[in-house]
């Protein structure tokens, strides 16, 4: 009996004219997506390519060690195609140099506004709002259609428990709308391959966990609409309650806990950060020039005529003596900026763990915090880009400061003070361009599945949850369900 009940229900949605519709749109959106996305991609690439030869260029246009700027890219990730998550809201690349600190810019948005304003449509889009949508649609008259139609009252003149006929339904509506669905998920995973997406091994677990993950939210969607159903006897009633439901739980909570975390949690904005570093580094900039205008002076008294008279020995000790100077108060400019960026990460991990935590009332914002975390476009991508980057800033000034003064006074400066001819600048340049052989490149920090799967356990959890006391609750109210 359990069987034909699953097939009873498997017929009533396939051959539903509703069904044909659900269906040609869910593969329209999927396969479109993922097309776009895999196109979007590969211009990601190309443009990435491009730039990291262009920043060669310059490098190698270079003539001086201290006059050498390198620009570190954010490499793309193949992943986005199904989950954008944060991917285009992050800038792609910073300046890697003594002066300029670690700052992403120049984002995706940034090229195409357009995009900022609608979005983009990938994947986890389409799961999270067009797939729960239509499980809602297909479930919220479940029971209740039944009985407005006279069908409960014949289904159960037969020796059917009450359990095994809402598991019947649940199973039933499941397979009905899932196996259909999983044409289109083929279709895509079959265009990534046919596309030649560089995907590894550890690429295809995440895409495979975050199919799964999309199943939990599904599910839960199905069962929650199957629960509604035996909550109001009218199935225009319901209908009208189910869509509320979802209106809530997947456009309003997720929005609602980043609202009520940034009111909660104070964090200074960025322009406040960027004003304090640069009122400490006039006032440091100024110390230090008034310091030096002081050396100068009494360097020149010491060498009697004016620094002109100096030999270029002691010339060229000075000169190290400046740089050292100039160097420790970009030290002290730098320690107090990380220490001002800290603060700033501390209430943004606060904030970020605040909101996540109200929002995951919603299965829809678990969802979202998950595929993002699975598919590597989540919060942390901008901080594991930045903390690559400042790793790398310094191997990269250190490689230049050894080099430099392996190099001598190449691409120096030299401040000559004398009473008869003021002052008097020379610089030390060089027509030969640099041996880049040796210099440090950045590498983009990898996630291993483990590093990815481990912060969304929790959101898995939290669906599982959901979609067992969903079930409970339509278990227990259908148990007193008036069938007549």
């Amino acid at each position: 009996m359990f069987s034909i009940l699953i097939i009873k229900e498997l017929r009533a949605i396939i051959y539903s004219p509703k069904f044909t519709v659900t269906f040609a749109v869910c593969a329209v959106l999927m396969l479109l997506s993922v097309y776009i996305g895999i196109n979007e991609y590969n211009r990601s690439v190309i443009q990435y390519r491009t730039a990291q030869e262009l920043a060669e260029q310059r490098m190698t246009e270079t003539t001086a060690w201290p006059n050498l700027i390198n620009k570190a890219q954010r490499e793309p990730n193949p992943l986005q195609i199904f989950a954008g998550g944060l991917n285009y809201d992050i800038g792609r690349w910073s300046l890697i140099n003594r002066e300029d600190s670690i700052k992403l810019q120049h984002t995706h948005y940034s090229d195409n506004p357009i995009y900022a304003v609608f979005r983009i449509i990938d994947f986890s889009f389409i799961v999270q709002f067009i797939l729960t949508l239509f499980a809602i649609l297909f479930t919220f008259d479940a029971v209740n259609g039944e009985r407005e139609k006279g069908t409960l009252q014949l289904v159960f003149s037969n020796p059917v428990s009450r359990a095994k006929y809402l598991l019947a339904k649940c199973a039933g509506s499941w397979l009905g709308l899932v196996i259909p669905i999983s044409i289109p998920v083929l279709l895509s995973l079959l265009l990534v391959v046919l596309f030649k997406v560089p995907l590894d091994g550890g690429d295809w677990i995440k895409i495979i966990s975050f199919l799964g993950l999309s199943l939990f939210l599904f599910s839960f969607f199905i069962v929650l609409g199957v629960f509604i159903s035996t909550l109001i006897r009218r199935s225009n009633i319901s209908f009208l309650t189910s869509l509320v439901i979802w209106v809530v739980l997947v456009l309003i909570i997720p929005r609602a806990g980043v609202l009520a975390a940034g009111q909660i949690v104070y964090v200074p904005r960025v322009a406040e950060i960027e004003g304090r570093r640069n009122a400490f580094a006039k006032d440091k900039w100024a110390q230090f020039e008034a310091k030096m205008e002081n050396t100068w002076i009494e360097r020149s008294a010491e060498s009697g005529g004016g620094c002109s008279s100096a030999s270029d020995e002691k010339l060229w000790q000075w000169m190290k003596e400046d740089d050292a100077a100039r160097k420790k108060v970009e030290i002290e400019i730098e320690d107090y900026y990380a220490k001002l960026k800290e603060d700033l990460r501390r209430r943004k991990a606060v904030r970020e763990r605040s909101a996540a935590a109200i929002s995951r009332i919603s299965p829809a914002s678990a969802y979202q915090l998950a595929a993002m975390s699975l598919t590597d476009t989540d919060v942390s991508l901008k901080t594991r880009y930045e903390d690559s980057m400042n790793s790398y800033r310094t191997l990269f000034n250190d490689y230049i400061d050894n080099k430099a003064e392996d190099a001598g006074p190449t691409g120096q400066i030299m401040i000559k003070v004398s009473s008869e001819d003021g002052f008097d600048m020379s610089s030390f340049d060089s027509d030969q361009s640099l041996d880049l052989s040796g210099l440090p490149r950045f590498r983009h920090p990898d996630r291993s599945f483990s590093e990815s799967f481990y912060p969304a356990i929790i959101d898995f959890g939290i669906l599982g949850i959901y979609t067992i006391l969903a079930f409970i609750g339509a278990f227990f109210r259908f148990l007193k369900y008036d069938i007549e």
